[in-house]
């Protein structure tokens, strides 16, 4: 199998001053920022590429094509919001029972921050899913299990009475309404959805 290395890469690398790894990453965090507001499929590359100063013919010296490039973005916001996520999950300044309100609040800050422009890049990405490349499909499913399982582990420490099995449930249960509220967050520009969510799925833990 090939790696990277071997790979003989198209175009040129960008005459920038910097790194081949410097601007690989100053691209894929455009792509972030482009596609969590205006989505993969209808998106171009001029843009995303004008952002960090990199010429078209170069984009190819470090990606594949864009699809290849799609997976590097999704890649990198998993990795982001995976932090974000122990951030909260595991602070152990907080009791348990704050620590996913936490999070909630953190994020309601970033959807105000942007003026109801962002959202979730893999909530996104779900909405146009019959549009992406299948390595996308695979990719966010894998993402989404992941982000599934950490609100488990979280929950099996806050519920220790309910079976393992029900966490992993409700997790799931927790990021599909999750995804749906952000997206209303979009529709309504407000962050009331999510309040609407979270408080009935903290009654349902009670429960």
């Amino acid at each position: 199998m090939k790696n990277d290395n071997d790979i003989k890469r198209r175009g040129r690398p960008a005459k920038s001053g910097r790194d081949t790894s410097q601007t690989k990453a100053e691209l894929i965090s455009s792509g972030v920022e482009h596609f969590t507001q205006f989505g993969f499929a209808s998106s171009g590359l001029e843009q995303i590429l004008k952002k960090v100063s990199v010429p078209k013919g170069s984009f190819y010296y470090y990606f594949a094509n864009k699809e290849v490039f799609g997976l590097a973005v999704i890649s990198h916001y998993d990795g982001y919001f995976c932090r974000k996520l122990d951030t909260h999950l595991k602070n152990e300044q907080l009791l348990l029972q704050q620590r996913l309100m936490s999070f909630v609040d953190d994020a309601k800050a970033g959807i105000e921050k942007y003026h109801f422009n962002r959202g979730c890049l893999v909530g996104n990405l779900e909405q146009e899913i019959a549009v992406l490349p299948n390595s996308h499909r695979d990719k966010l499913v894998m993402v989404m299990q992941g982000w599934q399982r950490k609100i488990a582990d979280h929950l099996n420490l806050l519920c220790p009475e309910v079976e393992q099995q029900e966490c992993q449930l409700l997790a799931e249960f927790f990021w599909i309404g999750w995804e749906g509220a952000v997206s209303r967050c979009k529709l309504m520009q407000s962050t009331q959805p999510i309040d609407l969510f979270i408080n009935h799925f903290l009654k349902l833990l009670v429960r």
